[in-house]
């Protein structure tokens, strides 16, 4: 037998098992349909009135449990206002499910195919979620839910999903206008119909904000600098493209250096970190940092070194300090932003909050590290950038629950007309 015949590449086999979902629901949905009307039609309209009923009125899906900063602001606002909502995560250890609320019910649905097969039979009115991709891959529509919302986690461009990430939306919480033009760019180059999008800010970048208030701002006390070294994943990232090469000339400077890769680096280019943290164990001026939440890395350090990763605008807009942005010559082919003509917005904002380095650079990273640090000019772009991409400062929960409760009214509105009807 030909065993090489047998094979089948990941990207066919991705394909393959998307298509065979999709089959699946389409028979799991047709059955449940054919059920439901002769429910109907044995009980008089009953079954119908029990699936309203039991509709949940509002979801948020997390496939992780590092988007909770983006998602407490909003459930702490439902909370507030004494709106139930249900949170459901793929992760068992989502920091959600020890929360003390009262109207807000955390539950753990599975991890991988079992939590998108939840998801994928749902009976909800309003789903928020960040994750891209919508009946593109293993997530379907249900159905049985009303609406679906995207809720972007960076304050960047909106086309550095994967392609089709925001297509089967039917609306997005944008922080700034630049994404929404950015959307609708898209929609008429793909024939789409419009969604709707709203300019409610930025959670998460609040939170960081009034954590930092609280605190009396930034907890850096020493005079040794420390330097953040935190990349994106990928074969545009620092890591991949730079590796060994750029710790080395880090280690060089004697500062203090913090190495904080994407969470996903750790499970997509896994022998590449390996790699480098066999190489480059921690030392006394050396760390390696995995915490679920970035704040402390951010705070403590005196500059960031980055590639297109979001976590530039964390660190520029919320702690005001500058950052030195490694030309990585990102590849746009497998984003949407293959299909814009225009450069990317993020790359625009960091002329204006950054400095850019590049390879030859290296070996004089020192100077270039604290020539960041000390330029005033830096700050007047901080100031430009942070105004363009996080509007609505400190009122996004507001503003996002206030979106999702108006528009949970206005589909009961429409869809009491045609319950009288039947």
């Amino acid at each position: 037998m030909n065993f090489f015949a047998l094979y089948i590449d990941p990207g066919t086999g991705s394909m393959l098992f998307s298509l065979f979902i999709a089959l699946a629901a389409t028979v799991v949905f047709a059955a449940r349909a054919l059920l439901l009307k002769l429910k109907f039609i044995f009980s008089g309209g009953k079954a119908a009135s029990d699936a309203a009923r039991n509709k949940i009125p509002y979801v948020i899906f997390s496939d992780h449990k590092r988007y909770w900063n983006v998602f407490k602001p909003i459930c702490d606002e439902f909370e507030r206002c004494g709106v139930p909502l249900a949170y459901w995560t793929a992760s068992p250890d989502d920091p959600a499910l020890t929360e003390k609320y009262n109207v807000v019910k955390a539950e753990f649905i599975g991890e991988g195919n079992k939590a998108f097969a939840r998801l994928n039979m749902m009976n909800a009115g309003i789903v928020l979620s960040t994750t891209p991709g919508l009946d593109v891959y293993q997530w379907k529509r249900s159905r049985n839910v009303d609406w679906y919302v995207h809720i972007l986690h960076m304050a960047n461009d909106a086309t550095t999903y994967r392609m089709f990430g925001l297509d089967f939306y039917d609306a997005v919480i944008c922080s700034g206008n630049f994404q929404t033009e950015q959307i609708r760019t898209i929609e008429r180059m793909r024939s789409l119909p419009q969604k709707e999008l709203v300019v409610a800010g930025c959670t998460y970048l609040d939170s960081m904000k009034a954590k930092l208030d609280s605190l009396g701002g930034s907890a850096k006390k020493d005079g040794k600098k420390t330097v953040l070294l935190a990349p994106s994943w990928g074969e545009s990232g620092i890591l991949s493209r730079y590796g060994e090469k750029i710790i080395a000339a880090l280690v060089k400077t004697g500062y203090s250096v913090v190495i904080r890769p994407h969470p996903q680096s750790f499970m997509s280019e896994k022998p590449l970190m390996d790699r480098l943290m066999e190489k480059y164990p921690e030392t006394e001026s050396l760390k390696w940092n995995r915490d679920n939440d970035n704040f402390s890395a951010l705070d403590e350090s005196d500059i960031l070194i980055t590639d297109f990763s979001g976590i530039i605008f964390d660190y520029a807009l919320v702690f005001g300090k500058p950052v030195i942005f490694a030309d990585t010559s990102f590849n746009s082919a497998p984003y949407d932003a293959a299909w814009i003509s225009e450069p990317l917005w993020t790359f625009s904002a960091l002329e204006k909050i950054g400095v850019p380095l590049r390879e030859d650079d290296f070996p004089r990273i020192k100077e270039v590290i604290d020539g960041a640090i000390e330029s005033k000019s830096l700050e007047a772009g901080r100031e430009f950038v942070r105004n363009e991409c996080w509007q609505n400062m400190l009122r996004s929960a507001e503003l996002t629950a206030d979106y999702l409760i108006q528009k949970q009214h206005e589909l009961q509105t429409e869809i009491a007309p045609s319950k009288e009807a039947v």
